[in-house]
This record gives C-alpha cells, structure tokens and sequence, in this order.
C-alpha cells in the first residue's frame, strides 16, 4: 500500500510512535509518505519513505497562519501525485479535520479514507477544551476508522465524547532487537533514568526529590533526559536538596536505545499517560519502571512482576521501591528479566504492527 502519515514531528511519544510505525510499515514492503510541517524525528534515509513539507503561507490578513488548511491542501497533492491508497493521522486535531477536508476535496476524484489514531492528550487536555470539542468529537466520528493505545484511552474517548463508532485500541510497540539489554555497557554507579519533555504533567520535580531520598541509602546517580518548561526547575531544586552533584541534564537524545541500557531503574512520576512509551522501551532494555498508577499505564506495568506502581505525587513510595531494587540484585534480575519478556511478547513490531495493517485493508476495502 502507498500510506500517507501525518504527526507532530517532535520529541513527543504520539510523534515517535507514527516514525516508527512508518519505518516498520516499509520495511513490510509498504509504500509510507510522510506529511508535517518539519521532518520527523528518526526519520533518516530509509527505503520508500518519503517527507513532504507543509508550507503555510503568511499574510497580514492572517493573524496565525492556517495550518490545518494547508495541510490538507498538501494532502490532496500527495495523494494526487504519489497515488496513497489512504491518510493515517496521529494526534486528533489538527490533524484528522486536515484528513476529512482531504477526503472530502478528492471525493469527486477517488475515495481516500483515513485512520486516526489518538494519542492522549488530543483527548484528554485539548480536545476537552470548550474551545475544540465539538471539532474533537465530529472529526474522530469522521473518521473512516479510530485506534487508540490503550484501553483507558478509549474508554475516556467514549465517556468524555460520547462517541458511538467503534475505536480499535492497539498498544505501542517496540522493535525488541534496538531496545535491548546492554549489560557491558551498564554503568557501574546505580542510576535512576527519566525521559520526557519535561512539562508538568510529566513532575519531574518528583524525580528530584526521588533521587534524594534513595541517596539516603543509595550511592545514586539520576540522569535528567529530555527538555522542556520545567527543566530550570528541576536544577534549582537539585540544587536546593544538595544532590545537583549527582543529577546529569542530558538534553533532548535521539540515541534513547544506546542510553537507556546503561541505567538500572527508569522513573515515570507523570500525572497522567495513555500508555507510557517510555517506560515500555526502558523495560525492553531490561530495566525496572517505577512509575504512578495512571491511565494506560497499568495495561503495561505488572505491578511487583514487570515495575512497581504508585499513586501520583506518593515520592515516598516510589523512592522506597527504586531502592528496594537497587538494594536487591536477585529481585532486580527476576523484575527486570519480567520486564524484558513483557516488552519483547506483547508489545514487539512483530505483534503490534499487522493490527495496523489490518485496520488499512478494512477502510481501503
């Protein structure tokens, strides 16, 4: 098939997600068409993957410039020109009102359906608002087909929405062959990791004052992944609790696969996540996540099996579970060999991506 994919091209998981379900769709022979404003992230010189830039044009008229509009211009060309059999979009708005104008300009030609999959936030913090609800709603029903990558997430779509067509959910995945345990490469300090883009949801304060209460009985280090609002935050706290000695600001890292097997314990304090990318590409490289009971998150943490849940905002309970381990070599190895089966029989490529493929062949029909 010749699949068009629209995504945020950025560091955020909805972003990656579609990357990687692109570079998995040619790799199966596909034909995969890339459409955003900028090019993806992870997205290098691969076998029949193509990017295509959306240009929006500025005038004084416009006092932002319509995206949406120009996309779904770009979308009509793409399809036109390169022959897509369908638009996949991630991300809700504004990308899936983008997909239904394209579909709609080309009905007089051919049919062009197209998949949306949501995400999370498109859900539950932008599509709330007063503001895109009602364009929320009427492009998710729109849609030719709507997955979701968890359960909770579908469920919250259904309630919040009322929507009445069906919603496919299809977990994250990840290729286990690049996220693997690296044991040689394992640092020899114990090291908690976080990844994320740093915005409040994701309480990286949280990881802060974790690693300082571990240190009262663990020589431990925290590496600080990602970037984002809440970053000079975290340093001045690092500060204020003296351990800014053992907190490493990486910055944003496209070379997740190679760092994260160099940590022992992953920590995911977020207020809310759909699903929990990071946690599940941390346990495909034998690691343990410590992270709070929320959303999607316990479709994807066995808790006391694969990592160890708690409630948001409970620092003394993930702390104490991040040093348990770190104190505890057999319950690591039995917790982070879990981890790793987990990753590598629910949720590889192998498993996830025909779901995907399948969902293609119905709306193509």
């Amino acid at each position: 098939m010749r699949i068009g994919i629209t995504c945020y091209p950025t560091y955020g998981g909805s972003g990656i997600v579609a990357t990687e379900l692109g570079l998995e769709l040619s790799l199966r022979g596909h034909e995969v068409h890339f459409i955003s404003y900028a090019n993806p992230v992870r997205l290098e010189g691969r076998e029949r993957i193509f990017y295509h830039e959306v240009e929006v044009a500025t005038y004084p008229l416009f006092l932002h410039p319509p995206y949406t509009l120009a996309l779904a211009s770009r979308m009509v060309d793409v399809a036109e020109h390169h022959g897509l059999d369908l638009l996949h979009v991630h991300y809700a708005i504004p990308h899936s009102v983008s997909a239904y104008l394209a579909r709609n300009m080309m009905r007089a030609r051919r049919r062009l359906p197209f998949v949306t999959t949501l995400h999370g936030t498109d859900i539950t913090l932008v599509g709330i608002d007063p503001s895109y609800f009602p364009i929320t709603q009427f492009s998710i029903e729109e849609s030719d087909a709507v997955t979701a990558i968890s359960q909770d997430l579908k469920d919250q779509t259904q309630r919040v929405f009322g929507i009445q067509r069906p919603i496919d959910v299809i977990h994250n995945f990840i290729c286990p062959g690049t996220y693997r345990p690296r044991p040689e490469a394992r640092e020899a300090r114990p090291t908690l990791i976080h990844i994320s883009n740093f915005r409040p949801v994701k309480r990286v304060l949280d990881c802060v004052r974790i690693l300082a209460q571990v240190r009262e009985s663990v020589d431990a280090d925290l590496w600080m992944v990602g970037d984002g609002p809440d970053r000079v935050a975290a340093e001045r706290l690092a500060r204020e609790l003296g351990v800014e000695a053992h907190v490493r600001f990486w910055g944003k890292q496209d070379q997740i696969p190679t760092l994260l097997p160099r940590a022992h314990v992953l920590l995911m304090p977020s207020e809310m996540e759909s699903f929990g990318l990071a946690a599940l590409e941390a346990m495909s490289c034998g690691l343990v996540p410590v992270a709070t009971r929320v959303g999607g998150v316990p479709e994807l943490i066995d808790d006391g099996r694969t990592g160890f849940l708690s409630a948001v905002g409970d620092v003394a309970s993930q702390a104490s579970a991040a040093t348990r381990l770190l104190q505890d070599p057999a319950l690591y190895a039995t917790m982070a060999a879990a981890a790793r089966h987990a990753a590598e029989t629910r949720f590889n490529t192998n498993e996830v991506i025909p779901q995907y493929e399948a969902i293609y062949e119905r709306v193509v029909g």
